[in-house]
C-alpha cells in the first residue's frame, strides 16, 4: 500500500508551521548543541579507538532501516544450521566510545535518548559518533557487540551469547527496498540468503509470539516527514519485513534478559499484564463492534487477526492501547525480582539493540558481554542501575509529548485552509469516562479521517467503529487545536 503524503498547500501556513515546529525545542526545553568539552572528548576517543580482535568481517551483515537513517544501530547476518538457524546480530559498540564518568557519559544521562522532531533530531550522542564512527555503515569495519543466537527448527532459542568483534556491513537497505528485493527475488547473492531467512525466521518467531501469548499493536503509524522543503503527514502501514525485523530485535532483547537473569544483575524492560477490568471492558467493545474476542484466544493472537482497513477493526486496534500500560524498567543486582515479564512480549525482555539512540542499551550490552565472557560486570554499569529507570522514564515521557505536539501542529496546518469542509471519518472511541470536553458539559469522541491522515476529536457521543460525516469547525496552528462537529 503506497504512503499517503499530504502537504501543506498554503505558503503562509507553511511558514507558520515551520515557526511552530522550530519553537518545540524551546517549549519542551530540549537540549541544544553539545558542550565543547563533550565534543573534544568524542574527538579524542574516536582518534584513539581500536577495533576488537575477533574479526567477523567475512560475514555479510546488512542493515535494514528507514532509508534516511544515518545512526545505524543493528546489522544482521542469518544462516542455516542443520534444520535450525543462527542469528548473528551486530549492535553498535557505543560503550567503547563513552568513557565512564566523563563529559559525554554525563551528557547522555541528561538526555536519555534521541528525540525526533520534523526535519530535525536532538541526538543522544554527537553526530561524529552516532552518524559516524559508531554507526554500522556499509563497507566500513566497525566495532560491535555481536549476538550469536542459535535457534531450533521452529524458531525457539537454544543458546545465545554476545561478544565484542569487528564487523562490516555489505549493504544499507531501506524497508521498502528490502521488501521489493525479497518479493521480486532480485537481492544480490551476498545477502539474498539473509533476506530469505529473515522472512522464514520472522514468520516462525511470530508464531511463537502467538503461542506464548505475546502481542504486537500494529496500528498504522502516523508520521511527520519533511519532503522537498515541505512538511507532510502520512499514515504508514507496516511492511511484512518490518514485522520480521522487529522479531529479530525482540529475540535479542529476550536473549539479553535471559543472560542478565541467569547472571543475577541487570535491568529489564517490564510491563504488567492487563488488569481484569481492562480486559473485561475491551471484550465488551469487541462484541459491540462485531469482532468478538473468544475467551480461549490470547489477546496477542486476537490483535493479529484485526484488519485495520476495516473501520470497526481499526477502532478495536486503537482501543487495545488500554491493554498496553504501565511499562517501566526494573533493575536488580544479586537478587532477581519476582516480576520480570514484559506482558506484551509475554517473556522477560530488555532494551539492548539501540544504544546509539537510547541510553539504557549501552549498560545492558556491557553487562551481557561481561556475563557471557565470565568476567566481572563493569562497576560503572552496576552503579548506574538504580538511576537508569528514572532517566529513561522521564526521557520516554518527553519524547512522547514532543512527538504528539509535532503531529498536532502539522495536522492543524494541513487543515488550516479547510475550515468548514466536511469529511468522512471513522469513530475510534466514544467519550472517555473522565470526561474530555470541548466546552462545559459537551462530550467528544475520537475520530480518524484518512485524507489527510488526521486523528482528532469530534463533538458528541459517537458510536465506535461507525463511519460518520464531520465538519471541521477550527484548525489553529499556534495552539495546535483542531475541532470537528457532526455534519448537519
Amino acid at each position: 500500500m503506497p504512503y499517503s503524503h499530504i502537504g501543506v498547500r498554503s505558503s503562509a501556513a507553511q511558514q507558520k508551521l515551520a515557526q511552530a515546529l522550530a519553537a518545540l525545542s524551546h517549549e519542551f526545553k530540549l537540549p541544544g548543541e553539545f558542550d565543547p568539552l563533550v565534543l573534544a572528548e568524542v574527538d579524542h576517543v574516536i582518534a584513539g579507538h581500536q577495533l576488537p580482535a575477533p574479526d567477523l568481517t567475512a560475514l555479510p551483515f546488512i542493515t535494514i532501516d528507514p532509508p534516511t537513517s544515518q545512526d545505524l544501530d543493528q546489522a544482521m547476518f542469518l544462516e542455516r544450521e542443520g534444520d535450525g538457524y543462527v542469528v548473528h546480530y551486530a549492535i553498535a559498540d557505543v560503550p567503547s566510545f563513552v568513557p565512564a564518568g566523563g563529559p559525554l557519559d554525563g551528557e547522555t544521562r541528561r538526555r536519555g535518548q534521541t528525540i525526533y522532531t520534523p526535519g530535525n533530531r536532538i541526538p543522544l550522542h554527537p553526530t561524529p559518533l552516532s552518524e559516524g564512527a559508531a554507526s554500522l555503515f556499509a563497507n566500513d569495519p566497525r566495532s560491535a557487540f555481536v549476538w550469536e543466537i542459535h535457534l531450533a527448527q521452529d524458531g525457539t532459542q537454544t543458546s545465545a551469547r554476545v561478544r565484542r568483534a569487528t564487523v562490516q556491513s555489505v549493504a544499507k537497505l531501506g524497508y521498502e527496498q528490502a521488501q521489493k528485493m525479497l518479493d521480486a527475488g532480485t537481492a544480490p547473492p551476498a545477502y539474498a540468503g539473509t533476506l530469505g531467512l529473515l522472512a522464514e525466521i520472522g514468520g516462525k518467531r511470530i508464531e511463537l509470539e502467538r503461542s506464548r501469548g505475546g502481542a504486537s499493536l500494529n496500528v498504522p503509524q502516523q508520521e511527520v516527514e519533511f519532503v522537498n522543503g515541505h512538511y507532510v503527514l502520512e499514515f504508514r502501514p507496516g511492511l511484512p519485513i518490518e514485522d520480521w525485523n522487529a522479531q529479530i530485535s525482540l529475540l535479542t532483547g529476550m536473549a539479553a534478559a535471559q543472560v542478565m537473569i541467569e547472571g543475577k544483575v541487570g535491568i529489564l524492560r517490564t510491563m504488567p499484564a492487563p488488569d481484569d477490568g481492562a480486559i473485561a471492558a475491551y471484550r465488551l467493545q469487541t462484541v459491540a463492534l462485531g469482532k468478538p474476542w473468544d475467551a480461549d484466544v490470547a489477546y496477542g493472537a486476537y490483535l493479529r487477526t484485526l484488519d485495520t482497513t476495516d473501520p470497526k477493526q481499526l477502532a478495536l486496534m486503537h482501543a487495545a492501547t488500554t491493554l498496553f500500560r504501565g511499562a517501566g524498567y526494573t533493575p536488580f543486582n544479586g537478587t532477581v525480582p519476582d516480576d520480570v515479564l514484559q506482558a506484551a512480549v509475554a517473556a522477560p525482555y530488555a532494551h539492548a539493540t539501540a544504544p546509539l539512540r537510547r541510553l539504557v542499551d549501552r549498560f545492558v550490552l556491557a553487562i551481557c558481554a561481561a556475563l557471557c565472557a565470565g568476567d566481572d560486570v563493569p562497576g560503572w554499569a552496576v552503579d548506574a542501575l538504580t538511576e537508569l529507570p528514572e532517566i529513561m522514564n522521564a526521557s520516554n515521557q518527553l519524547a512522547s509529548r514532543v512527538d504528539r505536539a509535532a503531529i498536532d501542529t502539522v495536522e492543524a496546518a494541513l487543515l488550516s485552509h479547510r475550515v468548514g469542509t466536511e469529511f468522512d471519518a471513522v469513530v475510534l472511541a466514544g467519550p472517555k469516562k473522565n470526561g474530555h470536553t470541548t466546552k462545559v458539559g459537551a462530550a467528544r469522541s475520537s475520530i480518524q479521517i484518512t485524507e489527510p491522515a488526521v486523528t482528532a476529536y469530534c463533538e458528541g457521543d459517537l458510536e465506535p467503529g461507525t463511519v460518520v460525516r464531520v465538519k471541521l469547525v477550527a484548525a489553529d496552528i499556534g495552539t495546535r487545536t483542531i475541532a470537528f462537529a457532526p455534519a448537519q
